[in-house]
């Protein structure tokens, strides 16, 4: 299997979607192609080992990075504050 170059905005882009709490690996999967091993060896690679450490446990066994301990999860990645916005402005509570 030949191994894919990405370039340095991909890899750029894929860190800043790991780090963030509420992106799943099945969002960055579904973008880049890349399965969660692959993310994870870029951030090892990518990032101080302290950085890469702190990154791990946090977003280890989180929900919100696997689709698959959601309930209803769905591919379309959104906020679930997201369905209180209309017109550009967030409704009153």
């Amino acid at each position: 299997m030949k191994k894919k170059e990405l370039s340095p905005e991909v890899i750029d882009r894929v860190i800043e979607m790991a780090w963030e709490d509420r992106t799943p690996f099945d969002a960055i999967q579904t973008q880049f192609d890349l399965p969660e091993k692959e993310v994870i060896k870029i951030m090892r690679n990518s990032m101080k080992k302290s950085s890469f450490l702190m990154w791990r446990e946090r977003v280890q066994n989180r929900k919100t990075k696997h689709l698959k301990k959601v309930e209803d999860s769905d591919l379309r990645f959104k906020c679930s504050r997201q369905r209180q916005i209309s017109n550009n402005h967030v409704s009153k509570r």
